[in-house]
This record gives structure tokens, sequence and C-alpha cells, in this order.
């Protein structure tokens, strides 16, 4: 693990897979749509691991069979019936609310760069209830670049107004990480996460955490008081 900078302004997080465990609306969503198509839903193990990497990985669990042009019209649809049950089932992982109330009484700044959709992240954050309290919001359509490019990761910390030597990014997929780095943050990947199938501790982060509550730990946050 390598050593933390000397003065931390922010923490950076991925939101799907790192601070909300969102997978049982997305494959809510899919179950819906693999009735409508009358096809077999597949297991939700592996919809989960997938799930970081969007609609289309989603899709393939069930379609990969009809072949990609044939997928790309599903899209649509399914993104639509993820947006109905979006926030149903989803919800922060274990910790995650415990450590954002330490950042926030440290008056350290928190953000978050996903390659969501912005329709989608905009809604989720506000039906979460963290629109009044994050401080940067970056999707996958806010630049004509996402994750593992730095430049989102970028856009954040200028929104927060944080140096990247003094922030953080968290995440669950080696495109955090990679992006993170890149942008010249401490990286922490979260074995809590979906993964995408990987090993985070092969990736190169900073840092490999199992539980929030290990961040708040590094970052020396106390506990609010009730």
């Amino acid at each position: 693990m390598k050593s933390l900078p000397e003065t931390i302004r922010g923490v950076l997080f991925d939101l799907d897979g790192t601070l909300l465990d969102s997978a049982p609306d997305l494959y809510a969503a899919l179950v819906v749509q693999c009735t409508e198509e009358g096809v077999a839903p597949p297991p939700y193990a592996p919809v989960r691991e997938v799930v970081s990497r969007g609609a289309r990985a989603v899709l393939r669990c069930a379609f990969a069979e009809r072949g990609e042009p044939a997928l790309e019209t599903l899209v649509p649809r399914y993104l639509q019936l993820y947006q109905a049950a979006m926030a149903h089932q989803t919800k922060a992982f274990d910790g995650v609310d415990d450590l954002l109330a330490r950042i926030e009484a440290h008056g350290l700044h928190w953000g978050i760069v996903t390659n969501k959709a912005a329709f989608l992240t905009d809604e989720l954050v506000s039906r979460i209830g963290w629109a009044s309290r994050v401080s940067a919001v970056v999707s996958g359509d806010t630049l004509p670049v996402k994750k593992p490019d730095p430049a989102p990761v970028l856009l954040a910390c200028e929104q927060a107004g944080v140096e990247p030597a003094h922030c953080l990014f968290v995440g669950d997929d080696r495109r955090d990480i990679q992006a993170g780095a890149a942008a010249g943050l401490y990286t922490v990947a979260v074995s809590w996460g979906y993964l995408d199938g990987g090993d985070p501790h092969t990736w190169g982060a900073d840092a490999v955490l199992a539980h929030p509550a290990e961040l708040a730990a590094l970052l020396k946050l106390q506990p609010v008081a009730a």
C-alpha cells in the first residue's frame, strides 16, 4: 500500500459497485425484458459481475446469440425498464453512508465519476438523496470520452475545487484505477464491488480495501457523533 499524500482535500468515487449496489435493479430490468422477448433470464450472479460495463454487457448475458446489431436494438427498451426500476432495490453498500458522513464532517469534498448516462446518474443520485451533498458528478456522456480516460476525473476535481494531487479516486473496476492514476490521483481499488471478474490486487492501485470502514481508517476520519 502506497502512502497517502500529506494533504487530502477530496475523494471521488465510481458509482455502481463502489457506492451503490445497483445490480438488483439492473437485473430486474433484464428479467422483464427477457419476459417480453420470450427468453429465459440468465442467473443473477454473472449479470452482477458485469453491470459496471453498462447496458450492453448486461444484455449480452441474455441475448448474446442474437448478435451485436440485434442487441443494439434492445438497449433503448432496457434503459427504459431500468429507469422505471431504478432505486427500488438499489442501496448504498454497507458502511458507505457512514463513510460519506465522516468525509463531510471532516470538511472534505466528495464526488462521483461514472460511465452511466447522465439522465440515469442524475435521477439515481437524486432518488438516493445525495444530490445536495455531492460536490461533483461526471457521467459517461458528460464529455466525449469516459473512463479509463482521465478527463472525467480531472473535470470532477475541477467541479469539486480540489487539486488532483490532493484527491483520491475509489472504484471497483480496472478502468477506475487507470483513469485515476492517469489523472494524478491516489487510487483505491475496492473488493466489495462487482470487479468485472477481475482481481483488484492486479490493477496497480495505490491501495486495495475490502470495506468502506477501511477507507475511513486510511483517511483517519473519526466517527460522526450521534
